[in-house]
This record gives structure tokens, C-alpha cells and sequence, in this order.
């Protein structure tokens, strides 16, 4: 099975390879991975691989027709199915369409693929939905579940799926693939991308391309991580009402950029114990955001794990 297009995971690699040359691909498959980590690149590939008119150890082939259409988003049997607005997660109304549209044949290839964004955010009614379409869809249809925490999916569902998580790449793959991408950039800019991404290509793409957001992402998370290093419980309170002012989807990776800064600091601070104390309530945080916590209640949590819980070792 080709899978150069996807940068690192040799794991996961052999695993598909292996899974290809035996059975052929399966049914389903849960992605996961952080964002940025390539589970659109891989979800991209799988659809190829499963459209594709080669011969079955040279798919996916990336020049015949159906492999075209599937890398430009324009193939009819490959559907991606989101949430009916920004940040919300897919409804049990919509995986029930799933299901009556699943039972349609593929009109040009051999699947009819379903691409699921954010599948892990799906309540328990859609993806109770979704277990029934797994167990009795047909057999030309397959499922392609995005998910950053494969944790929020239910058991069952997780039962009937393969799971293909993908991993941070190495410093020096990361910054071989930059190179490619960015020909033209300094090579001091593309290791710098490739330190700071922890091995997540789409955040040095996302470095390297610059941008508004990113700057204010990055304000806000140095101002975060002062109030958490230095700050008193009514610095932190202020600092923390960023977290109900930034859009949703934003709300992630602003959580990712302050766990890094975090991070980042604790080797020269002399308060290195409060900056992990820090790093963990954060991660907590995170948590709950991609269980869709309300960000008013995120907040309150921070202030309250760094200077109420005196039990757990909060401040006073």
C-alpha cells in the first residue's frame, strides 16, 4: 500500500501494509491524533485506496481517475460528514441520514466512504446511531471516524472499528518534510518550526505560515502562563476570562500553545513545582474542552485547581 504521502509513523504503516496485502482494508477505522498530526492526510490516502482501479498492492495508485477525484475532494462516493455548526458535533439526526444514504450503491466506486469529523464529540444517542450502522451497513460502505480523544467514543463502537493512531514524527523527519513544503524558506526557520511542533507537522505548517490568529494565540498563552507562574488568584481570575472570549474551535489550540509555554519554562523557573502543577491542570482543561465544557466553566477550573483545591495541592 503507498503511504509516502504521510510523514513518520512507521507503525501504523506496517500495520495498513499488512492489513492490505491480507484481508484488504477494513470497514472501519477510528483516526486518531492530535490536530495537525495527519489524520486528514491518512483519511485522504485511506479514501484513495479504497476508490482506486490498480491493482490492489499498487493502491492507491494517485493517477487514475477515482484517485484524482478523492485527493480533490470531488469524488460522490467519498462524503464527509460534520457538525451542523461551527464547534458543534455531528447530531443523531445526521447519522441516521447516514444510514438511509449508506444503503444507496456507490455511483462510480467500489466504497461509499463516510469521513466523520469529530466523531469522538458525538453524544451518546448518534453514536448509539452509529454502532447499528456498523454492525449492519452494507458491504461496500465504510466509515472513516476523526477523532483527537478515541476516548470519548463509546466501547462498543471502538469494538467494531480499527484504530489507527498516529504519532509525533522525529526532529529530523519533521524538518526533511518542511523542506519539501517550503523550499524556499531558511533552513533556520524550518528547524526552528520543527522544535516547536513537538512533532506535529500541521502546527509548524501553521508556524511557518504565520498569521493573525497564531499571534494572538500566542499572546494570549504567554499571558496565561504568567498569571500561572507568578500571578495571584485575582491575576489569574483575569487572565482567565480570555478562555470564554475566544471561539470555540480556537479554544484547543490555545490550550496546546499554553501547555507548551508551560512547558517550555519550567527548566530556567524557580517556581518549577506551580509550572506542573500548571501543566497538568491545563492538560485537564483540555480535556474537557473536547468533551464541549462549557468555557465559562473552564476558567472557573483553572482558577480554582491552581488556588481553591488546597487538598490537591492548590495554592492558597
Amino acid at each position: 500500500m503507498e503511504l509516502s504521502a504521510l510523514a513518520g509513523n512507521p507503525r501504523l504503516k506496517e500495520q495498513l501494509a499488512q492489513r492490505a496485502a491480507g484481508r484488504g482494508l477494513s470497514h472501519a477505522y477510528i483516526l486518531a491524533g492530535p490536530a495537525g498530526s495527519g489524520r486528514h492526510t491518512l483519511a485522504r490516502i485511506l479514501c484513495q485506496a479504497m476508490v482506486c482501479t490498480a491493482p490492489q498492492e499498487l493502491r492507491p495508485c494517485g493517477r487514475c481517475p477515482q484517485c484524482r477525484k478523492a485527493a480533490g475532494g470531488t469524488h460522490p462516493d467519498v462524503i464527509v460528514v460534520a457538525g451542523p455548526g461551527e464547534g458543534k458535533p455531528i447530531a443523531v439526526d445526521q447519522i441516521r441520514a447516514v444510514r438511509s444514504d449508506a444503503h444507496i450503491r456507490p455511483n462510480e466506486g467500489a466504497r461509499k466512504i463516510y469521513l466523520l469529523e469529530q466523531a469522538d464529540q458525538m453524544n451518546a444517542s448518534a453514536q448509539n446511531a452509529m454502532l447499528k450502522l456498523l454492525e449492519e451497513g452494507p458491504a461496500y460502505a465504510a466509515f472513516l471516524l476523526c477523532a483527537e480523544n478515541p476516548g470519548g467514543l463509546l466501547e462498543t463502537v471502538r469494538s467494531r472499528c480499527e484504530e489507527l493512531e498516529l504519532s509525533p514524527v522525529s526532529q529530523s523527519e519533521c524538518a526533511a518534510w518542511l523542506k519539501g513544503r517550503f523550499p524556499d524558506r531558511p533552513e533556520g526557520e524550518l528547524r526552528a518550526a520543527a522544535v516547536h511542533c513537538q512533532g506535529i507537522l500541521g502546527r509548524a505548517v501553521e508556524e511557518l505560515n504565520g498569521g493573525e490568529d497564531r499571534a494572538a494565540r500566542l499572546s494570549q498563552a504567554n499571558a496565561l502562563a504568567d498569571a500561572l507562574e507568578t500571578g495571584s488568584e485575582l491575576r489569574l481570575f483575569e487572565a482567565s476570562t480570555v478562555l470564554e472570549q475566544v471561539p470555540k474551535p480556537q479554544l484547543v489550540p490555545l490550550l496546546d500553545a499554553l501547555t507548551e509555554e508551560l512547558t517550555r519554562r519550567m527548566v530556567p523557573s524557580t517556581n518549577r513545582k506551580r509550572l506542573v502543577r500548571a501543566v497538568d491542570l491545563v492538560r485537564e482543561l483540555r480535556a474537557g474542552a473536547l468533551v464541549n465544557a462549557n468555557p465559562g466553566q473552564l476558567a472557573g477550573w483553572l482558577c480554582a485547581g491552581m488556588f481553591v483545591n488546597a487538598g490537591s495541592g492548590g495554592e492558597r
